[in-house]
């Protein structure tokens, strides 16, 4: 079909060559326009010759757009009037993205559970491919002996209970601190969302390298991260075009991959730095924060799955960006 328009394009251009008036250099623009036109809506509109098993009913998508148009911002509440309608398993159309939707706690639990590992992969949103060090974290992991080497790490090691109990006191020791505070406004205007974010962002900095970072560079390395990771669930929470439409990825129409991009490198900066101040001060000690944990879990690695620097920084994304997900009430 491109070289089609090629062709086309190439004979009208040697017949322009011999036309000089007005209306024919006016006609030729309109065939341009209009084969462009058709180009980029077959791009949109093709079809797999691969045979598809059928869909799930759902509402009917528009052409393009999908579902994008009806979509109500209260979605439970939404998906459950299209539940009457279309039963308690259906197809909703974001773009050319199709979403199957469940709303009956049986099918969740065969989703979540039984059938886990086949509902286990997820695409990688274009934030996250550059935030995430390419989606190499255990949120977009695909299933598989990496998958289960990163969920080993952090469920059943670096966030167990021995690990978090070590973290007790710095826990209560950062709500005593805001409680004092919110009682010291006594009569006075307190935003109680953002305090609570800044208490948890001090809590996660600690648990992070609050063994690596001392005295007062933590407080400028914990306003730089504070900063970036506002950022970050910003723009991991933002509608993308390029996630709704794939086939415009490359172009980055809302310049969101571009913008994530520069934040990683920010974010990954922050990491190098604690990274080689920790790998410096490395005493051999007990682990006192999740950076020294993992540095040692790394020396310790399984030689045929192993846990490599981008897993570290990719874990101590997704750790942040989970743990921060508490945003400042505006």
């Amino acid at each position: 079909m491109f070289q089609f328009f090629v062709n086309t394009f190439s004979n009208t251009a040697s017949i322009s060559a011999n036309l000089n008036d007005q209306h024919a250099r006016l006609f030729l623009s309109s065939a341009i326009c209009g084969l462009t036109l058709i180009w980029f809506a077959l791009m949109f509109t093709k079809k797999s010759n691969k045979k598809q098993p059928p869909l799930p009913p759902g509402p009917k998508p528009l052409p393009l757009v999908g579902n994008l148009l009806s979509v109500d911002p209260e979605l439970p509440a939404y998906f459950t009037n299209l539940s009457r309608t279309y039963g308690p398993i259906m197809t909703f159309w974001l773009g050319k993205k199709a979403g199957i939707v469940i709303s009956t706690t049986r099918l969740v639990r065969e989703v979540l559970k039984d059938q886990d590992t086949t509902f286990a992969n997820r695409d990688v949103p274009a934030a996250a491919r550059e935030i995430a060090y390419g989606g190499s974290d255990i949120v977009w992991t695909p299933y598989g002996p990496e998958w289960r080497m990163l969920r080993k790490v952090c469920v059943r090691e670096m966030l167990s209970c021995a690990t978090l109990d070590t973290v007790y006191a710095l826990r209560r020791n950062e709500l005593r601190q805001m409680i004092k505070y919110i009682h010291s406004q006594a009569g006075k205007q307190v935003n109680v969302g953002e305090q609570l974010f800044l208490s948890v962002l001090n809590v996660i900095t600690n648990m992070l390298w609050g063994g690596t970072v001392k005295g007062d560079e933590r407080a400028g390395v914990g306003a730089e991260f504070r900063k970036v990771i506002t950022e970050i669930t910003g723009f991991l929470g933002m509608p993308n075009l390029s996630d709704f439409y794939p086939g415009l990825a490359r172009f980055d129409l809302q310049g969101i991959q571009k913008k994530s991009k520069v934040l990683a490198q920010r974010f990954d900066a922050i990491f190098e730095k604690m990274i080689a101040q920790r790998r410096l001060n490395d005493n051999g000690s007990e682990s006192k924060d999740f950076l020294q944990f993992l540095l040692q879990l790394k020396g310790q690695g399984d030689a045929r799955t192993p846990l490599t620097m981008t897993h570290i920084k990719a874990l101590l994304m997704v750790i942040s960006a989970i743990l921060t997900g508490v945003k400042p009430v505006q």
